[in-house]
């Protein structure tokens, strides 16, 4: 008899989750590539398209503990954070950890708060730990945040600072699905129900060697040169405010080379480069105009940028 080999842990999630969110598998992919990439993830798009489902999906597949926030206009820092309450029998102060401290955080419409709440992210997002009332807390390891935003157009939304938005390392829209999805989730009645049931795909402590060998992914010079002349290329076009900064061109090394792992290759190439570059790039290029990216000019960007 044939000795049966487990099939890859990444296409077992990309395929489990693909069965839930239904007629998105790039955006799915990007998603997991997100996580795999170190990064935080920020979904836009309107509500009811899909947005908290996958993110309890992505959770649940990769067995993480997860807390869940929905962002409210008079929600404070301490909300998120935890708070310090006085115990009478111990007679001293005792701190309550807040949703923060959990491996995945759901931050449900971020941009419903005010600035000042979504900026009580910033060090745990950048740094993996939290800062109160002057004593330092580590979070949980591996800590991802995934956060959801509606529209700006939208009532009631605050924009996120450029500070706050840069912490993210991808950023992606679900959109509508297409015909055949919609009538498969019409004649199911949607596929939240199956969350409950969705088993980890993943074993404690196998999540960190992905993310290793994501790491190791070979990058060649001629490869980085590319890269670079396309971090280079939105530095100097004249329809952005200002270009991608070094810590997003890290970021399109990182999520480019978990692209490539994805896709069952040990290599990048630029057309994992091209693929995430989007996601990489339009929250952070804002035009003179004032508006983010969108595709076409990234589309515009990487016809600038010829292959050698």
């Amino acid at each position: 008899m044939q000795p049966t080999t487990r099939p890859s842990p990444v296409s077992e999630i990309l395929a489990a989750a693909n069965a839930v969110i239904l007629g998105k598998s790039t955006q799915t992919r990007l998603a997991l590539c997100c996580l795999l990439a170190k990064g935080h993830l920020l979904i836009e798009d309107l509500p009811g398209v899909g947005k908290t489902t996958l993110a309890h999906t992505l959770a649940r597949l990769l067995g993480f503990q997860f807390s869940r926030v929905q962002f409210t206009s008079d929600m404070l820092p301490a909300d998120i954070l935890g708070v310090s309450i006085f115990d009478r029998e111990q007679s001293s102060f005792r701190f309550l950890p807040g949703p923060v401290f959990s491996q995945v955080l759901l931050a449900d419409e971020i941009n419903r708060a005010t600035p000042k709440t979504q900026s009580a992210l910033l060090e745990a997002m950048e740094e993996g730990q939290v800062t109160t009332e002057g004593e330092t807390r580590p979070l949980p390891e591996p800590f991802f945040v995934i956060a959801t935003q509606n529209p700006s157009s939208q009532i009631g939304t605050f924009p996120l600072p450029e500070s706050q938005l840069d912490r993210f390392l991808l950023r992606i829209d679900l959109g509508y699905p297409d015909h055949d999805a919609e009538r498969s989730l019409l004649e199911s009645g949607g596929r939240r129900e199956q969350l409950p049931a969705l088993a980890a795909r993943l074993g404690a402590g196998e999540f960190a060697p992905l993310q290793r060998q994501v790491a190791a992914v070979h990058v060649s010079p001629a490869l980085l040169d590319y890269l670079q002349l396309l971090i280079e290329a939105t530095r100097k076009d004249t329809r952005f405010v200002h270009g991608l900064s070094p810590r997003a061109a890290l970021s399109l090394l990182a999520a480019a080379r978990a692209w490539a792992f994805t896709g069952g290759r040990a290599m990048v190439l630029p057309e994992d480069v091209q693929a995430v570059l989007p996601a990489v790039a339009r929250h952070r290029l804002r035009r003179v105009s004032g508006s983010h990216a969108d595709a076409e000019d990234i589309a515009c960007l990487i016809r600038s940028v010829p292959l050698a």
